[in-house]
């Protein structure tokens, strides 16, 4: 059984803040089925984001020999190691995960494991910064509201589907784990979350001819998802375009595959 060290943030002295989207997690149960999913091991390259009052910090550094942290937030940063069981195993770096290079804490023979209750406001788009540093991330456990992780694990033909689905799963195995209830934190936010893993492919099994080309058509068509791929795409592709790629013109976004739409998107750079 994990030894939770899950801190209350009023006992701390600490007032979550609205501006980093602070919500604090102090359900042990919760906390102990998060270090279970990651499965950390010595030798792991284990890096958390937003460690907050520590409450999954100390476990996870009770089972690796070392950890890294990136936390924005400076108090929050400067009382960790006080906090954490093994103080000396951990790594503290002050930053905004948005803009941190990720790549400075990637060595050849251990690739990152990355773990974090992410902040909600900026989830999508820490997600998406995360992935430029795909070749060098093992695995990614997060916690997000659930109605974004429905989003990032969805499938074709339901109304979850969209530009996160596909695109997400372009670079990488999304799996959802768990969902997490709102009591689980402190203050409790007005959504309920959940637990997912994203596992990077080491090579992709669809690749793009144009990743960018493939975002945009993305992008542009989830805008649009009432209009048909002939009238949303108008201008953008050559007349003979669907026929190339095996798609229907008639067809909605939400319809294609993945496979789909890289094949419509290759017909932009062709």
């Amino acid at each position: 059984m994990y030894q939770i060290n899950a801190l209350n943030p009023k006992e701390e002295g600490h007032k979550a803040r609205k501006r980093f989207g602070q919500n604090f997690l102090h359900d042990q149960r919760v906390i102990a089925k998060i270090v279970r999913s990651v499965n950390p091991r010595p030798g792991d390259n284990v890096v958390e984001i937003g460690p907050g009052l520590a409450a999954l910090t100390s476990p996870l550094i009770g089972e690796c020999d070392a950890l890294t942290v990136v936390e924005l937030d400076r108090d929050l940063a400067a009382g960790l190691p006080e906090r954490v069981p093994h103080p000396e195993r951990l790594t503290i770096v002050e930053a905004d995960a948005l803009k941190y290079d990720f790549s400075q804490l990637a060595m050849q023979e251990r690739p990152l494991r990355v773990v974090g209750n992410l902040p909600y406001n900026i989830s999508t788009p820490l997600l998406f910064h995360l992935l430029e540093f795909g070749d060098k991330v093992k695995d990614m456990h997060f916690m997000l509201q659930k109605e974004v992780v429905d989003r990032i694990t969805a499938e074709p033909n339901t109304k979850e589907y969209g530009r996160l689905s596909v695109m997400i799963q372009y670079f990488c195995q999304p799996t959802f784990l768990f969902e997490v209830p709102a009591g689980a934190f402190n203050p409790p936010p007005k959504v309920t979350s959940a637990v997912f893993r994203l596992v990077p492919y080491k090579e992709k099994p669809i690749v793009a001819k144009d990743e960018k080309a493939l975002s945009r058509l993305v992008s542009h068509v989830f805008t649009q998802r009432r209009k048909t791929l002939r009238n949303s795409l108008k201008g953008m592709l050559a007349d003979d375009a669907f026929d190339k790629a095996g798609i229907d013109p008639m067809a909605r976004p939400e319809t294609l595959t993945l496979a789909q739409f890289v094949a419509l998107s290759d017909q932009m750079v062709s």
